[in-house]
């Protein structure tokens, strides 16, 4: 779809893909042949920026976003307009959930999250590419970790303290964008966990005292991984596991 932000960030960024791109994210690694042939030629680079959207509620979805080293942010709205977000994805997955439902349109609505570049195609071509064994396999499997993975942070949110679902959070960003640094503020965090911006403040304070980050002027820097796993509840291993082999090193970047 092209409209807003997205629209104005595909004309001011957006270039042709590449087999390499193709390799970045764990769906599109799956392609071969003729069905990667025709991703790169009419597939595109997009950068995207955060907020740019991806879908709106109840609003047909034209095109199928895969993320190279950006995370993309499925929420709900409610009628006071507040919003809780209800999925990630990242570089293991593709935009397309409520398409590969077999809906064309959904109540949810989705944005960039955190910054970067993914892979656009248009849906048509998507669910030609659907026709392919491996791949629809691929995608399978991918939908049943990410249906999983939503019932785990239901309970995530509803039984750990924030702190916890803070560094659970910041990990699986981590994972995605494969940099120490993500850019992303205090009161986006908040959404993306549920919770008042005064609870994350406090929950960010914790983990940069205890000196597993640092955070300023929008920007979240990984210092200590390990010491933030050990902060983390148990749902970050969770992910990790549903999503083994899909979260994958990509161009020695990553160790997940």
């Amino acid at each position: 779809m092209k409209n807003g932000k997205a629209a104005t960030a595909e004309r001011s960024a957006a270039r042709n893909a590449t087999a390499e791109a193709l390799q970045s994210n764990a769906i599109l690694a799956g392609l071969e042949g003729s069905e990667a042939e025709a991703v790169i030629k009419a597939g595109s680079i997009v950068d995207l920026k955060v907020r740019d959207q991806i879908y709106k509620p109840n609003v047909h979805i034209d095109d199928v976003y895969f993320p190279i080293d950006c995370v993309l942010s499925v929420v709900t709205r409610m009628k006071d307009g507040s919003q809780i977000e209800v999925g990630t994805i990242g570089r293991e997955g593709v935009s397309a959930i409520p398409l590969l439902l077999g809906a064309a349109t959904t109540e949810n609505e989705s944005y960039c999250q955190v910054p970067g570049n993914c892979v656009k195609i248009e849906a048509t071509l998507f669910q030609s590419l659907r026709k392919n064994e491996k791949f629809r396999q691929l995608l399978d499997r991918y939908v049943q970790a990410y249906v999983n993975m939503l019932g785990q942070l239901a309970a995530c949110n509803r039984l750990h303290r924030v702190y916890e679902r803070c560094a659970r959070w910041l990990l699986m960003t981590h994972d995605r964008v494969g940099s120490p640094e993500i850019r992303l503020t205090h009161e986006y965090l908040a959404m993306m966990l549920g919770t008042q911006r005064s609870g994350v403040t406090i929950a960010a304070a914790t983990l940069q005292h205890a000196g597993f980050i640092s955070y300023g002027r929008g920007i979240i820097s990984i210092l200590d991984r390990p010491g933030l796993e050990g902060a983390s509840c148990e749902c970050y291993e969770v992910a990790r596991e549903q999503f083994s082999g899909l979260l994958r090193p990509v161009n020695g970047k990553q160790q997940v």
